[in-house]
């Protein structure tokens, strides 16, 4: 079977509204599925508030502790306010890139457009918070303080792409990771199978990469934390 064909999104049900056509797909009940997962997990958890934490609980606030610190180290405590909003963004694609790892489950990650979406609209808060905090003033994040004129004509148009790519870089960065490693093991999956009893040094290799790519789901949706955190950073402090 042709590995790119997991990334396929197909239309499990489809009704009319309002003359328009409303289609519930496999990328939308990943969504679902990973969203609702994340709210049962945090409600059960954070039901109790135990004095000693059982597992369920101790998983829930490490997640929320580490969350909390990337927020403060990257962003100060002015960010801090913007917890939710980024915490909310980490469980969200942490949550669709485990469930991509079930077998014949579907990566909402994989999907370029999901990313785009999802980091244009964090680029647009960026944007929104930094002249909501410095107005104008907003535009040094271009010339950083005690750049010499000559240099500033170089600088300036550097430092506009490199702003103005983040949220391409925040999307193909997350979409390449995924897609690549599910790439990775369905080939190999497809080699056990063929190969059968003499399949075994396969079959160790899909274990090996499938643990590879549970780090990879977590470190993806760290790594885009970190970034959304570094570039709020930005618009509050600017340099």
């Amino acid at each position: 079977m042709n590995p790119l064909e997991q990334f396929k999104i197909h239309e499990i049900y489809s009704t009319e509204l309002f003359g328009q056509t409303i289609q519930f797909t496999n990328q939308a009940l990943s969504m679902v599925i990973a969203i609702s997962g994340i709210i049962l997990i945090f409600a059960i958890g954070s039901n109790k508030k135990a004095m000693v934490p059982g597992r369920l609980q101790c998983m829930v606030e490490i997640i929320y502790d580490t969350i909390r610190s990337v927020v403060k180290d990257s962003a100060g405590t002015a960010g801090l306010k913007f917890l939710p909003l980024i915490l909310t963004i980490f469980l969200y694609i942490a949550g669709l890139n485990l469930f991509g790892l079930i077998p014949h489950a579907f990566t909402g990650t994989s999907q370029f457009l999901l990313n785009i979406v999802m980091a244009l609209s964090v680029f647009s808060l960026v944007i929104i918070i930094g002249f909501f905090t410095h107005g104008l003033k907003f535009f040094k994040v271009f010339l950083p303080s005690g750049t010499p004129p000559v240099l500033a004509l170089f600088i300036v148009p550097l430092e506009m792409i490199s702003f103005f790519a983040r949220p391409f870089t925040l999307a193909i960065r997350l979409t390449a990771n995924m897609m690549a490693g599910h790439i990775l093991l369905k080939v190999f999956a497809s080699f056990v199978i063929m190969l059968g009893l003499a399949g075994i040094f396969p079959f160790f290799a899909l274990v090996m990469i499938s643990c590879l790519e549970l780090l990879v789901a977590l470190l993806q949706a760290y790594v885009f934390t970190v970034l959304t955190c570094v570039y709020l950073n930005d618009a509050l402090h600017l340099h």
